[in-house]
């Protein structure tokens, strides 16, 4: 009997490798965020800083004080002993008028030679240097200039000083046959050695041709070396009491029209501090009067001033306009929220229906916002339409029904956006003060995506 030759195949079974197809699924992954993050354009940053930001306004000022211009009654040669911006009382010699000339320059050359001076006009130096050594910064140059023409002001004050002291015999003799007049002040106050003409300008006498500066000329005195009868030698300040009169716009003079002092800031150095002020309005413009009874002397030497003033000084979170974006979210009432999920955090019971779905699932939304009845949360764990249970009632919410947008910003801590509410409490063109320490907000030092138009939620940033 012949056998069957005919043969029949066995098919194998399809064996799926689990393993194999994890790791093509985590190697498609990877070549996925590698592609993405080699075509998206860099993100940039920035880091979120306390500052402020005001809203002011800078205007140039004329410094008025109570002023008097001294005159020699004697013609001669001058030496000075006081340094400028310096305080004397009335019995301080200031000056001193040589009429022949041989004591002035005997003072003079010993004014040039530094050995002269003592340890403690040493010291006393050495510590201005060291002082302005430590405060200098690179952006105040202009300041060298001015720190050397008080130093040597200053020099040349003390060694006049010693020079007139160890000639005490010769000059003796020199008072005695009236050639050499030692010359105090009279009056106690501050020394000042230019006149430019304004001494005795008032705020009730002002002008407003005196706020023009194109023709302003300044005559500085202590170069002297000889003057005439009733010529200027120095000035003195005598108050502490000072005026500084801008002229302002008229809607600034309204919005200050109901107040009695203000915040300024000298743009010479920095220097803030409050004054009383008044308005008065001449040739139909309108003029800001301001008072104040300190920091005279930092100024003493100036007339024209420029003077900002801080109407708003808003302090807080310090972040650029550019970063500010907004985002639209579902409102869902908080009292269908409830606790729940492993971490026992507030979620929501989504109802699922369908023939293979029952019951309810519960999710755990990323709450981005609150309100006093609502909770903010976006798409990404529940769509509009989903149907919200309310616990121990047969209540349903349906998500959509109300949406609202919140204006933040993107943070990229974690190298991906996440969004951010803020609360804007001041703003210019460029920047924004934000509220600090809000829930759901950012908080200092945070890195923040510096164009937020151009992230969504979850993106890969690429700094």
């Amino acid at each position: 009997m012949a056998k069957n030759q005919n043969i029949i195949k066995y098919k194998k079974p399809l064996n799926l490798n689990i393993g194999l197809m994890i790791f093509l699924i985590v190697i498609i992954y990877v070549i996925f965020n590698i592609f993405e993050y080699l075509t998206s354009s860099p993100v940039s940053e920035y880091e979120v800083q306390q500052g402020t930001i005001a809203s002011n306004h800078v205007y140039q000022g004329l410094i008025l004080r109570e002023e008097e211009v001294l005159c020699t009654e004697q013609g001669g040669y001058i030496n000075y002993y006081v340094k400028g911006g310096s305080k004397v009382s009335s019995s301080d010699v200031v000056y001193s008028i040589d009429t022949e000339g041989n004591l002035a320059d005997e003072i003079t050359t010993a004014g040039q030679d530094g050995s002269q001076l003592g340890e403690e006009a040493l010291s006393q130096i050495s510590e201005q240097v060291d002082a302005f050594t430590n405060s200098y910064r690179a952006d105040q140059f202009s300041y060298v200039s001015t720190f050397k023409n008080d130093l040597d002001s200053e020099l040349g004050q003390i060694l006049n000083t010693n020079a007139l002291n160890s000639l005490s015999d010769q000059i003796s003799t020199a008072e005695a046959n009236n050639t050499f007049y030692r010359v105090a002040a009279g009056t106690a106050g501050l020394i000042a050695y230019y006149t430019d003409g304004y001494e005795n300008v008032t705020v009730s006498s002002f002008t407003p041709e005196l706020l023009e500066t194109a023709d302003y000329r300044k005559t500085s005195l202590d170069t002297n070396q000889q003057v005439n009868p009733q010529d200027p030698v120095c000035k003195l300040i005598k108050s502490e009491d000072w005026n500084i009169i801008l002229e302002i716009p008229e809607d600034l003079a309204e919005s200050l029209s109901e107040g009695s002092s203000i915040r300024i800031r000298f743009c010479k150095d920095g220097f803030t501090t409050t004054a009383n002020y008044s308005i008065m309005k001449k040739s139909g413009n309108f003029y800001l009067c301001l008072a104040l009874r300190t920091a005279m002397i930092r100024y003493f030497n100036d007339r024209f001033v420029n003077i900002e003033l801080v109407l708003n000084d808003e302090y807080g979170l310090k972040i650029p306009k550019s970063a500010i974006t907004s985002k639209e979210f579902y409102t869902v009432p908080k009292e269908y929220f409830t606790q729940g999920g492993d971490s026992g955090g507030r979620g929501l019971l989504i109802e699922q229906s369908g023939e293979d779905k029952t019951g309810a699932l519960f999710v755990q939304p990323t709450i981005y916002y609150e309100s006093e009845t609502a909770y903010y949360i976006d798409d990404e764990d529940v769509h509009a339409g989903d149907q919200v249970l309310k616990g121990d009632s047969s209540q349903k919410y349906t998500i959509g029904t109300d949406v609202d947008s919140l204006v933040g910003v993107y943070n990229i801590n974690k190298g991906y956006a996440v969004f951010k509410q803020i609360n804007i409490t001041y703003e210019n063109e460029e920047y924004a003060i934000v509220e600090p320490k809000t829930a759901y907000g950012i908080s200092l030092y945070d890195h923040i995506a510096l164009d937020g138009s151009r992230l969504k939620e979850n993106d890969l940033v690429v700094k």
